[in-house]
């Protein structure tokens, strides 16, 4: 299946990780194009009420409410250097964000994003779900940790793996139909997720989707923000400093 081994010897770990077994890949429609600010090195992304809500790394990071017809912010949020964001999600008007290597949450009011508290993790932050009642986290590592929204305690986790070899590099995620959809890091890949098994079930190969990026920092000009619309079945995905955000339609797979 095409774009698969790429895939599979980038980011399979192990003596064995050419012979994994390949997964069915998935192609896409382009909905609809709307802007996006170039300046967001874009590390969360989740619809609310009718607009987005983002995350943004480097300096200075920021938690933001974007209006999705022209990209505008709304409203913003900045950390304080050297607190680096990452990934983001909302459960019941509370934001929660993440940081990269400072091992520091946040949580915000969805309604105006004043901060509301606090939360602490070991290791590093990279991307944040929510399935309704736990949170999900990556880490860079193949493993997905699921945490209280309340209490923030580690309820449990699982190994993310692609032909039963371990998937690292795991990064922005968003809960669609009872999986865990992910940016796979430095790709153009999403991967859709079992979370009770952590099995890879499909791939989405979006490499096609900005063919363009001259001026843009090669290695961190890959895709990352996933966000669904539940009500609207709408699938927005970008990229870090992408120009535009994508509504698009799986099809397959092939």
């Amino acid at each position: 299946m095409i774009g698969l081994a790429v895939l599979a010897g980038l980011l399979l770990t192990g003596p064995s990780a050419g012979q994994a077994t390949a997964a069915p890949v998935y192609g896409y429609e382009v909905v609809r194009e709307w802007p996006h600010d170039r300046a967001a090195f874009t590390q969360g992304l989740a619809w609310r009420d009718g607009e987005l809500l983002e995350s943004t790394g480097r300096y200075p990071s920021t938690v933001r409410r974007v209006r999705l017809e022209d990209g505008a912010v709304v409203q913003r949020r900045e950390l304080e250097p050297p607190l680096f964001g990452e990934g983001l999600t909302e459960i019941d008007g509370r934001v929660f964000t993440l940081t990269w290597r400072s091992g520091r949450g946040f949580v915000w009011n969805a309604d105006d994003l004043a901060p509301v508290g606090e939360f602490v993790y070991p290791g590093e932050g990279w991307g944040l779900t929510d399935d309704g009642r736990r949170l999900i986290l990556s880490d860079g590592t193949p493993t997905l940790r699921f945490l209280d929204p309340d209490t923030f305690a580690e309820t449990g986790r699982v190994d993310v793996t692609l032909g039963g070899r371990p998937l690292a590099r795991i990064n922005e995620l968003e809960w669609i139909d009872g999986e865990v959809f992910a940016n796979v890091w430095q790709t153009d890949y999403l991967v859709r997720i079992d979370p009770a098994s952590g099995e890879v079930r499909g791939v989405v190969d979006l490499s096609a989707l900005l063919p363009d990026r001259r001026g843009m920092d090669p290695g961190d000009d890959v895709l990352n923000g996933i966000a669904w619309d539940p009500e609207g079945r709408r699938l927005f995905v970008t990229g870090k400093n992408w120009p535009t955000l994508f509504e698009i339609r799986l099809t397959g797979p092939h």
